[in-house]
């Protein structure tokens, strides 16, 4: 028989049961949601009885998710991002631009390219509040993972607002204080001889610019290798080698130095997208323009 409204699990034990999986120990889930430890155990306890699944097992190195617990991990990540979503929704009613806005960016265009423009949101908008996430991994709109994203990739999902800002273009660089005393290179079969800043594995962007340039985007060239595109940059500045850079960030160092910008030159088709049902939102609306306005500019530098 179906529960009735009143037999529902309760979201606070989900909230438990999550936490607990993100943390693995009931002492982490604590701390992180900011209960108790008793209570984070009574909720997994009575979430295992209602669902009448052992959902942990304990273990030398703390507790270990069941098969019953993966299998409910998604479900239970969708309902966390939806009450972050209502509570973002819920703090945004109001007169005038106010709440929350969750934005999430690749590493570099949120650590190099959005912060002057989320100042400038700021400044303009007192009471509003950004939340910037950081990760290459493309965060879930639908899901309400976050309320707009920078994507370097078109969106495929209709239900989503999208804005075309351009392309960003990559190429290859070096810092002057690693060129000095060496050649710089006159030809991409030159690079062989030079110290390459890259990847340790694959994306699915980097195998496709690999079948148009074979041989230089193999993982097996580089000297220094990282994930990592914060790392990457960090290195080129660093002048521990020749690497990919974007054009327009590399111009704003002078000690940056543009190599081989005829024969390599990658373009990054950029995004901003956010779901259509946010479009009559104030918060969503002006930092959904104002994103545009300042990658557009950034682009523009190039």
């Amino acid at each position: 028989m179906a529960k009735t409204q009143a037999q529902r699990v309760g979201w606070e034990l989900y909230r438990s049961f999550l936490g607990v999986l993100q943390q693995g120990s009931l002492s982490g889930a604590a701390r992180a949601l900011g209960v108790t430890q008793p209570t984070v155990g009574r909720h997994v306890a009575a979430l295992e009885q209602a669902l009448g699944q052992t959902l942990f097992t304990r273990s030398q190195t703390g507790l270990l998710p069941t098969e019953a617990a993966l299998a409910l991990r998604g479900y239970a990540e969708a309902m966390d991002s939806t009450a972050a979503a209502l509570e973002r929704a819920a703090s945004g009613q109001g007169q005038g631009v106010q709440g929350t806005v969750r934005v999430t960016a690749s590493e570099i265009v949120g650590v190099e390219v959005l912060p002057p423009i989320l100042a400038r949101l700021g400044a303009a908008h007192p009471a509003l509040r950004i939340e910037l996430v950081l990760s290459n991994q493309l965060q879930d709109l639908l899901q309400r993972e976050a309320d707009i994203a920078v994507r370097m990739t078109a969106p495929q999902q209709t239900q989503l607002l999208a804005r075309r800002i351009g392309a960003i273009e990559l190429g290859l660089h070096a810092h002057r204080d690693y060129l000095a005393g060496r050649p710089v290179p006159t030809r991409l079969a030159d690079l062989a001889d030079h110290a390459l800043i890259g990847f340790d594995r694959p994306t699915p962007f980097i195998r496709s610019a690999g079948k148009a340039l074979p041989g230089l985007l193999e993982r097996e060239a580089f000297a220094l290798r990282s994930d990592s595109d914060l790392a990457q940059l960090a290195l080129l500045r660093a002048g521990a080698g020749i690497g990919i850079c974007q054009v327009a960030l590399a111009r704003r160092d002078p000690a940056l130095q543009h190599l081989l910008a005829r024969q390599f030159s990658l373009p990054l088709e950029t995004w901003v997208t956010m779901h259509e049902d946010l479009r009559h939102s104030p918060r969503c609306r002006v930092t959904f323009d104002a994103l545009v306005e300042g990658l557009t500019g950034y682009l523009g530098e190039a």
